[in-house]
């Protein structure tokens, strides 16, 4: 019997297996999710310092010419004390002197033959960057279950951070089925298809930051699916495509049945990609995804990445929709869950002008989708609609309503 879209997804996020951790340099983590709380160890600016190349001063010399004996440059260590009537030239990141007040610019100044004139007004702790205003000593900086990218790199870098605890990217064994399928690479007669599933997963799967092995295309043979998973259950996840329907010669199931899978669903209330299925062969995870290009890449979207992101240890790990509106009028079928391709330009919602679950355009064309609800079946212009994207990553950390109502 089918399940619910919503309780396929409870399954999912449910399951509590996560990816091993791993020490990595930080210049390598970008991509990676933290498996730790970084914290600061020191504050940053580590002293006060000058804004500014100026002269630091006495607010009480406004006005006047000062004299400008001594310079401070970046990184000295001065022991200089500020006193009325004297000025210090000071170089921008250089520690500001004892006594200093406000740091006067070069250009704010003129110089006279008895030193340096300056302003009638100035601000008090002008120019002047105060110890810890960037980061306080003991601060959180990154949490346990961030996503990394590199301006994450230039807090750790800041702290003398060299290594760091990440998650393992998510180890993904790929095949497809079929024996009238043939890759890319291969020749093909009239009866045959190329295999568009599989090189379309290796590239997505890589773009989100898996680790992922092709372990080639398996023949509508109960032997043949068995090869294929046998030589995939060292991986965190099996991905197959076609092979799950009620066809004559759709084995898939029964070879995975074969290894002990344990299914915690076969059936989806969705459509296109009813039949896609999602199980556990001990601490291997498998989904199978519908043969049909566009059903397959949907499900995949909805489901595929789910998986990925609950393993991934990320605290954002819910997919998120941005709420728009829909461009024009869609009349469809009412009775499931529906997954619509379409075009999001910033402002509105459009629908791909055609689509099926066997194409392989509509996606090409498309950078995410809508979800609409078993009991719509019209959707009127400038109605609100929740576009959940695929072209780039939004996902939230709590749960979200992804269905257009």
């Amino acid at each position: 019997m089918a399940i619910k879209v919503d309780e396929a997804l409870e399954v999912i996020y449910a399951l509590n297996k996560k990816t091993p951790l791993q020490l990595l340099p930080i210049e390598q983590c970008v991509g990676y999710v933290l498996a730790q709380d970084i914290v600061a160890s020191h504050n940053l600016p580590p002293y006060d310092n000058s804004a500014m190349d100026g002269y630091a001063i006495k607010l009480e010399d406004a006005g006047k010419t000062v004299e400008v004996q001594h310079t401070i440059f970046a990184g000295d260590n001065s022991d200089k004390i500020l006193k009325s009537g004297y000025g210090i030239k000071i170089m921008t990141g250089a520690k500001i002197p004892f006594g200093c007040e406000a740091i006067v610019p070069v250009e704010d100044t003129t110089t006279s033959n008895d030193g340096v004139v300056l302003p009638q007004k100035i601000k008090p702790k002008n120019h002047i960057r105060d110890c810890g205003e960037d980061i306080k000593q003991e601060d959180i900086l990154l949490k346990k279950g961030q996503k990394l990218h590199p301006y994450n790199i230039t807090l750790l870098a800041s702290q003398g951070i060299s290594h760091i605890k990440v998650h393992k990217k998510p180890r993904v064994a790929l095949f497809g089925s079929g024996s009238e399928l043939k890759m890319h690479f291969e020749n093909i007669t009239q009866y045959q298809l190329y295999n568009t599933n599989t090189p379309t997963f290796m590239a997505r799967l890589q773009e989100l930051g898996c680790e992922v092995s092709f372990i080639g295309s398996a023949k509508d043979t109960l032997e043949s699916l068995k090869e294929h998973i046998q030589n995939a259950l060292n991986y965190d996840l099996i991905i197959t495509s076609g092979g799950v329907s009620v066809g004559d010669a759709d084995y898939t199931k029964e070879a995975f049945a074969h290894f002990g899978n344990e299914v915690f669903f076969d059936k989806i209330e969705i459509k296109p990609g009813k039949p896609t299925t999602f199980g556990k062969i001990k601490d291997t995870l498998v989904l199978n995804l519908p043969g049909n290009p566009l059903a397959a890449a949907l499900n995949f979207e909805l489901f595929g990445r789910s998986i990925l992101l609950n393993m991934g240890g990320e605290n954002t790990k819910y997919l998120n929709s941005i709420t728009t509106k829909m461009k024009n009028d869609y009349k469809l079928k009412s009775g499931r869950r529906t997954l619509v391709p379409g075009f999001f330009d910033g402002n509105s919602f459009e629908v791909c002008a055609k689509f099926a679950p066997g194409m392989v355009t509509p996606l090409s064309v498309s950078n995410g989708f809508i979800m609409v609800d078993e009991k719509v079946d019209f959707i009127k212009a400038q109605s609100e609609v929740k576009f959940i994207p695929v072209n780039f990553e939004f996902n939230s950390s709590t749960q979200v309503d992804l269905v257009t109502y």
